[in-house]
C-alpha cells in the first residue's frame, strides 16, 4: 500500500522476495524533501498474524541512480521489530531502500531483500503537491516544457477551483501509488521510457486544451474535466477495443 507521496505521508509496505516477512516503511517528516534530515522507520511484519515480528537481524542500504548514498550497514537486531535509521541530507530524486533481513528470533534465514522506491522532492514542489515523477522521467528533466505544460496546468488553472482541488487529491492518492516504479525503471530502461512517451503523448495534447480555455466557475471545469476523461477514454480503451474487435472480425472472415 503507497499513500500519495507529497501530498500526504508516505507509507509502503512489501514482502520480503521469499514471503516470509513484509516490511513497512514510512518517512520523519512524513512529506520528505530535500535539504532536511530524513529519518526512515521500519516495521516488520508476520503476514500470518499481521502484528509487528520482534527480533530481527538485517541490514539497510539507501541507494540513488545505483550509488550508494547510506550503508550498507553492518547486521543490526531489533528486539522490538521496528527501527528509525537517520539518513543524510538528501537531494531531490528517487531513492532506493533495500533491506537485507538475515534472521528472525535470533535464527539465521537465507537472505531475504526487501527494495522500496522513495521520492524526494524539493520543498517548493512539495508545497504545491507534489510533482510528475513518470513524465519528468520521460522527457529528461522537471525543466522540460512537457513537464513545465503539467506544472502550470496544475497550478493556474485546476488548482483555482474547489471541485480541481479535490480532484487532485484523489488523483493524487491514486497517482503516487505507482509513479515512482514506473518512473525509477524508465531510468533503467531506454525502450520502456520510449514506449511511455508515445503511450503519454495523447494524453498531455488533449490537457493542453485546458490552458486555452476560459474557466470561470465550478460548473466550467467539471465540464472541461468531465470532456476530457471521456476524450482519453476513447483514445486509450474505446478506439483501440473497435480496432481490435474489427480485426478479430476479418481474420474470422
Amino acid at each position: 500500500m503507497l499513500s500519495p507521496v507529497f501530498a500526504q505521508n508516505y507509507y509502503q509496505v512489501l514482502p520480503s522476495d521469499k514471503g516470509t516477512l513484509n516490511v513497512g516503511i514510512s518517512t520523519i517528516p512524513p512529506k520528505p524533501v530535500s535539504g532536511a534530515i530524513t529519518k526512515f522507520k521500519i516495521d516488520f511484519i508476520n503476514p500470518k498474524t499481521e502484528k509487528i515480528q520482534v527480533h530481527i537481524d538485517y541490514k539497510f542500504t539507501l541507494q540513488r541512480d545505483g550509488k550508494i548514498i547510506l550503508g550498507p550497514t553492518p547486521l543490526i537486531h531489533t528486539s522490538e521489530g521496528s527501527v528509525i535509521i537517520p539518513a543524510p541530507t538528501l537531494d531531490p530524486g528517487i531513492y532506493s531502500a533495500i533491506i537485507e533481513i538475515e534472521g528472525i528470533l535470533f535464527q539465521p534465514i537465507p537472505v531475504e531483500v526487501v527494495s522500496f522506491s522513495i521520492p524526494i522532492v524539493n520543498a517548493e514542489a512539495s508545497e504545491n503537491g507534489g510533482g510528475c515523477l513518470i513524465a519528468t522521467a520521460t522527457f529528461g528533466s522537471e525543466l522540460s516544457p512537457q513537464v513545465q505544460q503539467l506544472r502550470e496546468l496544475r497550478d493556474n488553472v485546476v488548482l483555482n477551483t474547489e471541485s480541481g482541488k479535490s480532484f487532485m487529491a484523489s488523483f493524487n492518492q491514486f497517482y503516487y501509488s505507482f509513479s515512482p516504479i514506473i518512473a525509477d525503471y524508465e531510468r533503467e530502461n531506454g525502450f520502456f521510457k520510449e514506449i511511455v512517451k508515445v503511450a503519454i503523448t495523447p494524453l498531455l495534447t488533449s490537457l493542453s486544451v485546458l490552458n486555452y480555455a476560459d474557466i470561470n466557475s465550478e460548473e466550467e471545469m467539471l465540464g472541461y474535466g468531465f470532456s476530457l476523461i471521456l476524450l482519453n477514454v476513447g483514445m486509450y480503451f474505446a478506439i483501440p477495443a473497435i480496432a481490435i474487435t474489427k480485426l478479430y472480425n476479418l481474420r474470422r472472415k
